[in-house]
């Protein structure tokens, strides 16, 4: 085979790969319309699991069928070079371009030596325009209210999406749509001018327990998004939940601290397109990640970075904040992001390994993160310019993690990093903050251990600075390496003491076991302060109660979820009491 053939058989190997992974992640995205259907809601979060994992099974097929059948890994680079070109031939008319040439990306550097992994033998930059795709499916549906008016433009988008499952009372709920339009537009409600439509994108969105109809209403030169909240009703029928006209709010939807849709998209950049229209405060990359589709959210935040390396010139330093024990953190203050890596050699009473660390990393990337943990991007082998690395980072690295990196006269390469976007310690933020963003915070971050605990997430190190305090002043978890799930916890009341001498004593009296959790010992750790001792009593008492703990554990072991609302409670067309007990405030 000449060198143009193996390059053409490499391109079409890659392509074949990632045209497998699509077919499999659609058909596993379109299956989350059954499950809402049936009310299926632990299926619902197995697939989005099982989806997570489709790439990278996908990615090392194509590996193993490249060096089996064209020896990869040691072709010359004018073959590498050449099966780049043909590649971008194959993709002209292609559905999914943007990914397909991070698929490439994604097959390539695992095959090629690291040195490859920033030049012309990857798709640094896009190479194909994702404008004006054909697509026999329709990215979105138009609805003219010229003839039926808005209520019936309005039930015709509700039917669009034949759900088998009824509504229970439809006219109520476009009732409800009409007068939360009219609450947050005003004046501009109702609309009246000549081209007058609603554009609704075709397939809903999933995730939890609910589905997301996302559009627009046209009017004139104006454009208004909207969200519609669908959920059953306990009693075999649907409802809608919310109307959210606020971008803002719309927004929150796509936040960094919530688990990815499911939905069926046969062009998701069209997709994709749609929503930054509706949202322009969110980037590309967000949209794609939080669709499922993470590793393209990671090659645009990959481009983003690397752009604004080389547009700033402050330099990457230890991030402020109490040191942790297992991770070195570090940033760079001009971009809204930490960079956290795993050292070689733990704190006190930290008896796990590295690979339990990323276990647990991965555990929260497929798990429901209910808007109060944050979502990671996982690189290896991250370049940076060694003059744009301050020397108390360098020293820390070398000292405790060096086997993480590789320096040269130029670089220093970060073997293995976790990114997040960064947040205001809680304990930073509460040592700064005024009395009532002090107790405010403390009352969320009850709440935020109360929806992580309802969602199977113990965060076994409550200690305020494993939490971040977002722009909004919402709480969130960030650091994972000594989560459990709730289910797999026993909690326990600490029994009396035989005699006062070993109350007095500080010693432990009772058998204690792995998984044993003591909710009393909870207190002296977090309430040492009086003003937030009172605070926290007054309003989250019952988390120092082994009581709580073991009630959520029970419901989760009786499958029974409880519900999670990612807009305020005031807006919800029929609030009622949760267990979870949300407040009516902004995420991020």
């Amino acid at each position: 085979m000449s060198k143009r053939e193996t390059a053409r058989a490499v391109a079409e190997t890659m392509l074949k790969g990632f045209n497998r992974h699509y077919t499999l992640y659609r058909e596993a995205s379109a299956r989350a319309k059954g499950l809402f259907e049936a009310a299926d809601w632990k299926g619902i979060q197995e697939l989005v699991a099982l989806r997570i994992q489709m790439y990278d099974n996908r990615v090392a097929e194509a590996v193993d069928t490249l060096r089996e059948q064209y020896n990869a890994g040691n072709l010359p680079d004018e073959v590498w070079a050449a099966a780049k070109k043909e590649y971008i031939a194959l993709l002209i008319d292609h559905k999914q371009p943007e990914l397909a040439e991070t698929f490439f990306n994604s097959v390539s550097t695992k095959l090629l030596a690291k040195e490859y992994f920033n030049n012309q033998f990857i798709f640094v930059k896009p190479a194909t325009s994702t404008e004006f795709i054909d697509s026999e499916e329709t990215i979105f549906q138009s609805f003219y209210p010229d003839t039926q008016g808005l209520r019936g433009c309005l039930r015709k988008i509700l039917h669009h999406f034949n759900w088998k499952v009824p509504f229970e009372n439809m006219k109520q709920d476009i009732s409800g749509i009409l007068h939360a339009a009219k609450n947050y537009l005003k004046e501009e409600w109702p609309p009246k001018e000549l081209n007058l439509h609603i554009q609704v994108l075709n397939s809903a969105f999933y995730r939890n327990k609910s589905a997301y109809i996302f559009g627009m209403i046209i009017n004139g030169s104006s454009k208004h998004p909207f969200a519609l909240a669908v959920v059953h009703n306990g009693q075999e029928k649907l409802q809608i939940d919310a109307a959210l006209f606020d971008p803002q709010q719309i927004s929150v939807l796509f936040s960094f601290a919530r688990a990815y849709f499911l939905v069926d998209m046969p062009v998701p950049s069209g997709y994709v397109g749609f929503l930054r229209e509706m949202l322009p405060m969110r980037s590309n990359g967000d949209f794609y990640t939080l669709v499922g589709l993470h590793k393209q959210g990671k090659n645009i935040f990959w481009r983003e970075f690397t752009r604004h390396l080389s547009n700033s010139q402050d330099k990457f330093i230890l991030a402020p904040g109490i040191k942790g024990l297992v991770m070195s953190v570090f940033t760079l203050p001009s971009f809204p992001y930490v960079f956290k890596v795993i050292k070689d050699t733990f704190g006190p009473n930290k008896d796990f390994d590295r690979e339990y660390v990323r276990q647990k990393y991965l555990l929260v990337k497929k798990h429901d993160r209910v808007g109060r943990m944050a979502d990671t991007l996982e690189f290896s082998d991250v370049a940076l310019p060694k003059n744009r690395c301050d020397e108390a980072f360098l020293e820390e690295m070398r000292t405790l993690a060096p086997s993480q990196i590789e320096e040269t006269d130029d670089l220093v390469v970060i073997k293995h990093v976790y990114i997040e976007y960064r947040l205001k310690p809680l304990n930073l933020f509460m040592q700064k903050a005024s009395p009532e963003e002090k107790a405010a915070a403390v009352i969320d971050y009850g709440f935020a251990l109360k929806e992580l605990a309802s969602a199977n997430i113990f965060p076994g190190d409550m200690l305020y600075k494993n939490f971040g305090m977002t722009r909004f002043g919402r709480v969130i978890f960030y650091d994972y390496d000594e989560i459990e799930y709730m289910t797999d916890c026993n909690f326990r009341k600490i029994p009396p003491a035989p005699n006062p001498e070993y109350e007095m004593s500080g010693e432990v009296w009772y058998p204690v076991n792995k998984g044993d959790v003591f909710p009393e010992e909870f207190a002296p750790f977090l309430l040492g302060e009086p003003d937030v001792r009172q605070v926290f009593l007054q309003h989250h008492k019952d988390l120092l109660t082994p009581e709580f703990w073991q009630g959520k554990k029970d419901r989760l072991m009786k499958g029974e979820l409880d519900d999670f609302y990612p807009y305020p409670q005031s807006l919800r067309f029929r609030p009622e009491k949760t267990e979870v007990g949300l407040v009516d405030r902004t995420d991020v």
